[in-house]
């Protein structure tokens, strides 16, 4: 994609969605954690249908230890690899207890040293809840930024290197938003609907799926 693309590409996905969230439910900081902790391999449907049984009684570091693995396995057990993000988070909530006060660290390498929580979720937690311009590359993103042209790469971490690099910095901090629901229901993964893509004068990506018959 050419550079003089990139911010009339974004200013089109700004003006169809002027503030965009993440799909995950959550009303602390501790509770998207936890959220896009359980949501790797799943979906944002899935993880709320759990985390709204599951908030309600558990929603801090010490409440979700006091849950037991087992009683925190009865709630998530309906998300794929439950049994070991059930481990993962119980030891990132005594991690958080006993070396951060309950509190979730807003510094990246913090987060990473927590158990479960990786670059990309790391990057979710600082952007949604602490507003920085990050960008966390799940399949979508990865694979929106090779099929447009706007940040090609054969890994994540290269892609969001290269998103970084290349958002105009007054589309950055909504960028990753964008880009997921973008391919979430747009640019699809087998057959991106181009017909309908209000981005798609600006994007590389040929030819172009026609409307279906």
């Amino acid at each position: 994609m050419k550079t003089a693309d990139i911010a009339p590409f974004f200013a089109t996905l700004k003006a169809a969605n002027p503030m965009p969230v993440t799909e995950l439910e959550y009303t602390s900081v501790f509770e998207l954690l936890a959220a896009v902790l359980l949501s790797a391999q799943a979906t944002d449907v899935s993880v709320n249908k759990a985390t709204r049984k599951l908030f309600p009684v558990a929603n801090t570091p010490q409440k979700i230890l006091d849950l037991g693995i087992e009683g925190l396995e009865g709630y998530i057990k309906t998300i794929g690899l439950y049994r070991s993000k059930a481990k993962h988070l119980m030891e990132a909530c005594r991690m958080l207890v006993e070396q951060h006060n309950s509190v979730v660290p807003r510094s990246r390498e913090a987060l990473e040293a927590l158990p479960g929580v990786g670059r990309k979720t790391a990057n979710v937690v600082l952007n949604s809840a602490f507003g920085e311009a990050t960008m966390a590359v799940d399949t979508h993103i990865f694979r929106l930024g090779n099929r447009t042209g706007l940040a090609p790469g054969k890994t994540p971490l290269e892609v969001e290197l290269k998103l970084l690099k290349r958002i105009p910095p007054e589309y950055l901090v909504d960028a990753h938003h964008w880009l997921i629901l973008h391919g979430r229901y747009v640019c699809v993964a087998r057959k991106p609907m181009c017909w309908q893509c209000a981005v798609a004068p600006w994007c590389d990506f040929t030819p172009k799926t026609p409307l279906p018959e």
